[in-house]
């Protein structure tokens, strides 16, 4: 154990300063957007390009094509959230359950077939990257909405995603996703009461 622990300690000190700045930015991201703060997505932009070359050097390639999309995602949020239908700031609002079934069956379906496609590659995890990636594509959409719900597809694709970065290495980038899913809990409560606020 005292080994495994060794080893673990010494590979999370070799990571990249480029990783440490990337994950230092999406922490920031996800703070300023559970304030509901527009510059979350600028922190959102920066930190995107960096992890599409991160991603791209380990071989996950579904979460390196993931990053173009939140790319222009970060352009799309800053524009819905400043320049939301009849308000200043987009409102936050709750889908239906048949929302949430299209979005529940695309991700199902969507991850087949990326997932099919990447065993055609060197993917050591394709399923996996699949998943993350056809699952975040929706999660990420619901933000820029401001889907209360958001923060629960959040939780179980960034515990998929913490197995996935620490099999490949990005060791920073688990502890991060790790940190994630308390601030997912807190962030859901937070657009909780600011739903509540809004009726």
């Amino acid at each position: 154990m005292t080994e495994v622990l060794e080893q673990f300690l010494n590979e999370l000190l070799a990571s990249s300063a480029l990783e440490m700045f990337a994950v230092g930015l999406a922490l920031a991201y996800l703070i300023l957007a559970v304030r509901e703060n527009i510059w979350c997505w600028a922190a959102a932009a920066t930190s995107t390009m960096i992890y599409l070359y991160l991603f791209f050097d380990v071989t996950l390639y579904a979460e390196s094509a993931l990053q173009v999309y939140y790319l222009a995602m970060a352009g799309y949020g800053y524009y819905q959230w400043r320049h939301g239908p009849r308000q200043a700031f987009k409102p936050i609002r709750k889908w239906s359950l048949k929302h949430h079934s299209a979005a529940l069956l695309a991700i199902f379906i969507t991850t087949g077939l990326v997932g099919g496609l990447l065993t055609e590659t060197d993917s050591q995890a394709p399923f996996l990257d699949a998943f993350t990636t056809c699952g975040s594509l929706i999660a990420t959409y619901m933000v820029t909405q401001k889907i209360l719900e958001n923060w629960g597809y959040w939780f179980v694709i960034d515990s998929a995603s913490i197995v996935l970065y620490l099999d490949r290495g990005l060791y920073f980038t688990a502890l991060l996703f790790m940190v994630y899913l308390v601030i997912i809990i807190f962030g859901y409560l937070r657009w909780s009461r600011a739903l509540a606020d809004q009726r």
